[in-house]
């Protein structure tokens, strides 16, 4: 049985292949330009875009988890008094469908979560067809 190794990249090798992303290059080429597998781009692009694209060495110091927590707060319940447990997690609920569905993120090229992911897998879609 042969052992595999895993390729380690660094930080700087990462951001510029995002960087690559960023300016308009498909996963596809950016990928094969780079020699790495398209689903590992594919992760480095929605690391950075979480905030979480970090070398070896580095810890992210707030989670993602906890920034969107953070939006809902801001910009959906702040100031808000609910009479039932209900009314609260009908807000949140409602709130998480606009936050996935129609948001528009900069990180995102300005779509929707759902719409970059719909985009992406159509691209890996045509990719695989081809």
């Amino acid at each position: 049985m042969t052992k595999t190794t895993r390729a380690r990249y660094t930080l700087e090798f990462k951001q510029e292949a995002v960087r690559l992303v960023e300016g308009g290059q498909s996963i596809a080429a950016a990928a094969r330009t780079l020699g790495v597998v398209d689903q590992t781009l594919f992760n480095w692009v929605k690391a950075h875009r979480l905030g979480r694209l970090k070398g070896a060495d580095s810890k992210p110091t707030v989670s993602a988890e906890q920034m969107e927590i953070g939006s809902l707060k801001v910009e959906r319940l702040h100031g808000q008094r609910f009479e039932t447990r209900r009314q609260a997690k009908d807000e949140t609920i409602a709130w998480l469908l606009w936050y996935n569905r129609a948001r528009l993120h900069s990180t995102l090229a300005y779509v929707s979560p759902m719409q970059f992911e719909q985009d992406w897998l159509a691209a890996h879609a045509e990719q695989a067809n081809s």
